[in-house]
C-alpha cells in the first residue's frame, strides 16, 4: 500500500507522509530569464566570456563568465557607454556613474554604479562572478539602458578599490555591450 500522496496544485508540489504533520511544499524552481547580455571580446576579437543580468527580486544580478584571461585578480566594471571599439575599448568612456560619486567599493562617500568586485581568474583564465547590483530595479535600468548604452569592461590589473577615478586597474583588455532583451 502506498502511504505518500504527491499532490501538484498551480505549479506547487506537496508530499503528505504520515507523521510528519503539514505537507512539505516547494515551488518548481526555473532559470531567471536575462534582461540583459554580453558578449565578451578582447582587443584581437577573441571570446572572452559572456556577462547577463537578472531579475533578483526587486533589484538586478550581474553574471559573469570569463575565459581566456590571465590568471589573477582583475579590476571589472560596467562602462557608461555601450560601445567596444577595440584595441583600447575606450570608447566604453568612464565607469557608469549616475550619482556622480567618487570611485571604489570601500570609498566611505560611495561607489560608482559601475564598481564591481574584482574579477579573480583561475590558473586556466577562467571566472565567474555572480553580484546583485546596488539600488532599485527602476533606477538601475534607467542608469544601464540610457540612450547610449552600457558596456562591461575587464581590466588588466587588479582594481585597488580606492583610487578615484578608475582603482588603478590598468588598461582594458576584455569589453561586451549589455543588450536588452
Amino acid at each position: 500500500m502506498n502511504d505518500r500522496l504527491i499532490l501538484s496544485v498551480s505549479g506547487a508540489i506537496a508530499l503528505i507522509v504520515p507523521g510528519l504533520g503539514e505537507a512539505a511544499t516547494r515551488r518548481p524552481t526555473t532559470p531567471a530569464e536575462p534582461i540583459a547580455t554580453a558578449t565578451l571580446l578582447t582587443a584581437s576579437g577573441a571570446g572572452a566570456g559572456s556577462a547577463t543580468i537578472v531579475e533578483d527580486g526587486s533589484s538586478l544580478r550581474l553574471r559573469v563568465s570569463a575565459r581566456g584571461l590571465p590568471p589573477g585578480p582583475h579590476g571589472i566594471h560596467l562602462h557608461a557607454v555601450g560601445k567596444c571599439e577595440a584595441p583600447g575599448f575606450t570608447s566604453a568612456g568612464g565607469h557608469l556613474n549616475p550619482q556622480g560619486h567618487q570611485h571604489g567599493l570601500e570609498n566611505p562617500a560611495g561607489a560608482h554604479l559601475g564598481d564591481l568586485p574584482n574579477l579573480d581568474v583561475a590558473a586556466d583564465g577562467t571566472a565567474v562572478l555572480s553580484i546583485s547590483l546596488a539600488g532599485t530595479r527602476p533606477a538601475l535600468t534607467e542608469a544601464l539602458f540610457d540612450t547610449d548604452g552600457t558596456a562591461l569592461v575587464v581590466h588588466a590589473a587588479a582594481d585597488d578599490n580606492r583610487t578615484d577615478p578608475s582603482g588603478n586597474s590598468g588598461a582594458r583588455i576584455a569589453c561586451g555591450v549589455m543588450r536588452r532583451r
